[in-house]
């Protein structure tokens, strides 16, 4: 399955939630340098969705904020993690 985030680097405390253009928000403590946000922000959604850190791989947007997540999963594990996400996104608990 195919996820877009928006990643806030720099924030005070990680965290998976919220809406920002359509997009899940993911806050990362890390700074937006070398990588180390976008690392940190597929770690945080791994966590979030409850799947592998190897699960989670970036398709598109290593350099900026909106990023493509493609998430390893099988159709009915697909479902629950747009579930959760569309929950997260939408400021529930997933």
């Amino acid at each position: 399955m195919r996820l877009e985030i928006y990643v806030r680097p720099n924030a005070s405390k990680a965290a998976v939630g919220g809406e920002y253009d359509g997009l899940l928000v993911v806050h990362v403590v890390e700074p937006a340098d070398a990588g180390r946000a976008t690392a940190a922000a597929l770690r945080s959604v791994a966590a979030a969705l409850g799947v592998p850190r190897r699960s989670v791989g970036l398709l598109r947007g290593a350099t900026s904020r909106r990023k493509l997540l493609g998430i390893e999963a099988t159709p009915a594990e697909a479902e629950r993690l747009q579930a959760a996400a569309d929950a997260l996104r939408h400021g529930h608990d997933a």
